[in-house]
């Protein structure tokens, strides 16, 4: 399939990030490869959007310093971004609000900078559009052109897509927003029957074609509580995540017996706000 076929695809990645792991930078590579290798699409961006501190779970640090460690771990990549809008909401913003406001900006972006508008730029670079105007004009007739402005599709783990079975942690029509209309890529770790979950879900059987499943054969367990726990028992963490990650930890002291005490005794925000709309 010629580039011109192509649709543009930026990958996003919610969650606590909490910390930030290898793992979770692995995720963008494998599912970057494999949505490439289909040969239907290109993947051009990819973010992550730590959730903010009123999400209330348990041993959830400040979201100041999970977005920090974020920014670090990207600091050298050349496609993956953290955005801070979730984390910096006063209110737990449900999964689907953030897939939409990122769809938002791309189709504003798209709309603004008419069918020349340049490759997504990560923030902070000084390129400006004033100044690169006249180069883009000049280019694109040469370049291959696209289906459109880029789709967003969420990136997870298996254990966000069996989560959507727990009760009253998902609404509903959440779900069925975020299959039907956005997308899933799902790396599915060892031990985790992605398929047979999809197959026992009427809504996820239904939305199943915009389900894309990611074998990860290099298996790699590696996991936010299971970095946590380590620090607490004094053990170390490197070469399970990014060497500035564990620096920064270090430095600020993050993860005790204490932070991991954080929020004990209150009910997840998803969990309060679905429970609430349900009985009244």
């Amino acid at each position: 399939m010629e580039n011109s076929e192509k649709t543009e695809l930026v990958l996003l990645a919610c969650g606590s990030f909490n910390p930030i792991t290898n793992m979770h930078l692995r995720l963008f590579e494998l599912a970057k490869d494999y949505m490439n290798g289909t040969g239907k699409y290109k993947v051009i961006k990819g973010i992550i959007s730590p959730v903010g501190d009123a999400y209330k779970k348990k041993g959830l640090i400040s979201a100041h310093h999970r977005v920090f460690m974020a920014q670090l771990s990207t600091k050298n990549s050349e496609w993956v971004e953290v955005d801070t809008w979730e984390s910096l909401q006063k209110e737990w913003v449900e999964t689907a609000k953030v897939l939409r406001h990122h769809q938002e900006k791309l189709e504003a972006s798209s709309c603004g900078n008419e069918q020349g508008s340049p490759v997504l730029e990560r923030p902070g670079r000084k390129r400006k559009w004033a100044e690169q105007r006249q180069d883009f004009s000049q280019k694109k007739s040469l370049e291959p052109k696209t289906k459109g402005v880029p789709k967003v599709k969420l990136l997870c783990g298996a254990d966000l897509l069996e989560s959507f079975g727990v009760p009253n942690l998902w609404k509903s029509e959440d779900i069925t927003q975020i299959v039907r209309d956005y997308g899933l890529i799902c790396i599915t770790r060892a031990g985790n029957d992605a398929q047979k979950f999809i197959y026992e879900s009427d809504v996820l059987w239904k939305y199943q074609n915009n389900i894309h499943l990611v074998n990860e054969w290099i298996t790699n367990d590696i996991s936010s509580t299971k970095i946590r726990q380590a620090l607490r028992r004094g053990q170390s963490i490197r070469y399970l995540v990014p060497d500035l990650v564990q620096e920064y930890i270090e430095k600020h002291d993050l993860y005790t017996s204490e932070s991991e005490e954080r929020n004990v005794g209150v009910i997840l925000a998803p969990l309060q706000r679905n429970m609430a709309e349900a009985n009244s």
